[in-house]
């Protein structure tokens, strides 16, 4: 286990709140709270009973989506790139149970070059125990490149610039 006392929480550099991982604002979403200890993206996270597959276990891809969301975390506030997932290897180990306080955790593992990186992501149950990992690839993309891709809003854009490109 981790030593958390070293991690402080990640603010949110663009006020548009409606991710479903980890927006604030989205009733529907999972409200993901992050932080980091400049080497690790750590978020501890209770997933609803609603968002269960059969039987009484949190679906895959609510899993998937944590690991996903953490590992994307780690690459914009590690790295500070913005970031696409290009690739993603999940692998699940163990069942989550609903209602129950999970955390995750993400590295970066290898930066390729400065347009691309490799990331990996933990979750542990209530328990401490190790139920599911992944990998990712992601690109790094600055500011000027997404702006030129038109994939992300502006306002967006231009908060990340200037929280991790300005300083």
């Amino acid at each position: 286990m981790i030593e958390t006392a070293d991690f402080v929480p990640l603010r949110s550099f663009t006020s548009d709140q409606s991710c479903f991982a980890c927006g604030s604002e989205n009733p529907f979403g999972l409200h993901m709270q992050l932080y980091s200890n400049g080497q690790i993206v750590m978020a501890r996270t209770i997933v609803p009973g609603h968002l269960c597959g059969w039987g009484n276990l949190i679906h895959g891809g609510i899993l998937t989506t944590l690991l996903d969301e953490t590992m994307s975390w780690a690459a914009i506030h590690l790295l500070k790139k913005l970031i696409l997932t290009r690739t993603m290897q999940v692998e699940f180990l163990l069942p989550v149970a609903p209602n129950t306080t999970v955390r995750t955790e993400g590295r970066i593992d290898r930066q390729i070059k400065n347009t691309e990186a490799l990331v990996s992501a933990t979750l542990y149950d209530d328990r401490d125990q190790e139920c599911v990992r992944a990998t990712g690839r992601f690109a790094l993309l600055s500011a000027k490149m997404m702006r030129r891709l038109k994939i992300m809003n502006t306002r967006t854009i231009d908060d990340f610039e200037q929280r991790y490109e300005q300083g």
